[in-house]
C-alpha cells in the first residue's frame, strides 16, 4: 500500500464528467482515486496523506495512446518496453498500446503474455499489446483472435501493414464482431504507394521525389468501411490524414458503420513544407500533407469527427534514418512530445483543451475497453499534471527514447508535463 495523497489547488479538468474546476485531488492508499473537484475540498484526506500544492497546474487524466512500435522483442537497440515506457511517463502518457510489429510479431499467445510479463517487470506505466491480425502480419491466414483476446491482447492490427485480402478482412471483421473486438487498420494501397516518399504535389516535384497520392489511403479506406458494415464490425481507421477520409467515415458512419479514427500528432501539427533539405525525421507514413489539408484536419479534430489522437511513436535508429529521403525508414518517436504539441492547437485557439484531452485520453480508452481516460471516483489514479504554459525546447540529448529519430528537435513548445502518476504513484516528475 502506497501513502494517501491529495494534489490540492489545481485545476481538474476532465472530459468523462465535463469538469473544468479548480479544486483537488484526493487519492486513497489503494491508487485509487476518492474525489476529484471543486467539491474535494470538503473531503477529508486519509491519515498521513501527503500533501501537494498544484497552484497553477491542471491535472487531466494520464494519456492514452493508441499507436506506440516498440523494437522489444527483436530490436531492442530501437526501443525496449522499459525506455518506452519511460518516454511515455514522461510525456504524461500512462497507458499505451503497443503495436505487433515486433520479431518475432505478436501473434501467438506466449508473445502476448511475454509483453505483459515484460511490462510488468519494466515498466513503469500501463502497456497493452495488440495482436497481430494475421499470422506474421503477412495478410494471409487470420491469428488466433479469440485465444490471443483471452492471453490479454486489446485490439487486432496489421502494424503499418495494409491488408490486401478483402476476403480474410471480411472472415477477421466477422470473427472480431462475436468477440467484441476492434480492428485497427492502417489504411494503406501499397501498389500506389509502392515507388512514393512523400505527399504528391509541387513541393514533390520541386524536391525531385516521387508522390504518395491521397488516393493510397482513400481507396482502402472506403473499401474497409464498406466491409465494416457489412459485417458490423467495430472498426478502427488508425490514422488518416486527409478531409477525403473524413467525409468517407461520415458518409460510413451515416450508414450506421460502427468507425472510429484517429490521427498522429505529427499530421495535425506540422506539413509537407517541413521536410525542407530532405530532413528524413519527417518521412513518416501516412506522408506529411498539405498545409491546407492539416487545417481540415485540425478542425475535424475540433468537431468530433476524428476521435483520437496518436503519437505513433516508432523508434529508429542512424543506420536506417541517417540516409538519403528515398531510402530512409518512416517513422518519428513521439511519446515525450505528444501532449506538448498537441498544446499548440489550444494555444492558437484553434481545438479546445477539453475536446484535446478527450481526444488524447478519455475516447481512445472507451474505444479500446481500458480502464484509464478518467478522474472520477473509483477509477485508477492514473494522472498527468501540466504546466500549461511552460516553455521548454526539444532537446535531442535530453529524450528518454532510445531512438533520438523526432520531428520536434530543436522545436519550442509552451506546456508541459510537470508529474505523471499512475495507480496515485509519481512515475515521472520534472
Amino acid at each position: 500500500m502506497m501513502k494517501p495523497l491529495v494534489l490540492k489547488n489545481v485545476r481538474v479538468l476532465d472530459p468523462s464528467q465535463g469538469m473544468d474546476e479548480v479544486g483537488s485531488i484526493i487519492i486513497g492508499a489503494d491508487g485509487k482515486i476518492l474525489a476529484a473537484g471543486a467539491l474535494a475540498l470538503n473531503q477529508g484526506a486519509e491519515d498521513g496523506a501527503e500533501i501537494r500544492d498544484c497552484t497553477g497546474l491542471t491535472a487531466i487524466p494520464g494519456l492514452v495512446d493508441a499507436r506506440v512500435f516498440v523494437g522489444e522483442p527483436g530490436a531492442e537497440h530501437r526501443e525496449t518496453i522499459a525506455s518506452a515506457s519511460a518516454a511515455a511517463a514522461a510525456g504524461g502518457v500512462t497507458s499505451f498500446i503497443m503495436m505487433p510489429e515486433t520479431d518475432p510479431v505478436i501473434d501467438d499467445v506466449a508473445l502476448v503474455e511475454f509483453v505483459k510479463k515484460t511490462a510488468r517487470d519494466t515498466a513503469t506505466v500501463h502497456v497493452y499489446p495488440a495482436a497481430a491480425l494475421t499470422k506474421g502480419l503477412t495478410s494471409g491466414e487470420m491469428s488466433e483472435m479469440g485465444l490471443l483476446q483471452a492471453a490479454g491482447a486489446v485490439a487486432f492490427t496489421n502494424g503499418s501493414h495494409g491488408l490486401a485480402d478483402t476476403q480474410v478482412l471480411r472472415r477477421a471483421m466477422t470473427y472480431s464482431r462475436e468477440l467484441g473486438a476492434v480492428i485497427s487498420l492502417e489504411t494503406r494501397e501499397k501498389y500506389l504507394a509502392a515507388n512514393g516518399v512523400m505527399n504528391e504535389g509541387l513541393l514533390a516535384s520541386w524536391l525531385g521525389l516521387s508522390g504518395i497520392p491521397k488516393e493510397t489511403e482513400i481507396i482502402p479506406l472506403e473499401r474497409d468501411l464498406r466491409i465494416a458494415t457489412l459485417t458490423r464490425a467495430k472498426y478502427h481507421a488508425a490514422q488518416i490524414s486527409v478531409p477525403e477520409s473524413v467525409e468517407a467515415i461520415e458518409v460510413a458512419r451515416a450508414r450506421g458503420c460502427h468507425v472510429t479514427c484517429g490521427i498522429s500528432i505529427n499530421h495535425l501539427t506540422l506539413n509537407e513544407n517541413d521536410i525542407g533539405e530532405y530532413r528524413t525525421f519527417f518521412k513518416l507514413y501516412p506522408p506529411l500533407r498539405s498545409e491546407q489539408d492539416r487545417m481540415a484536419m485540425v478542425e475535424a479534430l475540433s468537431k468530433g469527427q476524428i476521435d483520437i489522437i496518436v503519437s505513433s511513436h516508432d523508434p529508429h535508429d542512424v543506420d536506417t534514418k541517417r540516409l538519403p529521403f528515398d531510402e530512409a525508414a518512416e517513422g518519428a518517436i513521439g511519446l515525450e512530445t505528444l501532449l506538448a504539441a498537441a498544446l499548440r492547437l489550444y494555444h492558437s485557439n484553434q481545438v479546445s483543451l477539453m475536446r484535446l484531452v478527450d481526444a488524447l485520453s478519455t475516447r481512445p480508452a472507451k474505444i479500446f475497453g481500458l480502464p484509464a481516460g478518467t478522474l472520477q471516483p473509483g477509477a485508477v489514479a492514473d494522472i498527468a499534471l501540466v504546466d500549461l504554459d511552460e516553455p521548454w525546447l526539444v532537446s535531442r540529448d535530453a529524450l528518454l527514447a532510445r531512438s533520438k529519430n523526432t520531428a520536434f528537435e530543436d522545436a519550442r513548445f509552451s506546456g508541459r508535463v510537470v508529474s505523471t502518476y499512475v495507480a496515485g504513484k509519481c512515475v515521472h516528475t520534472l
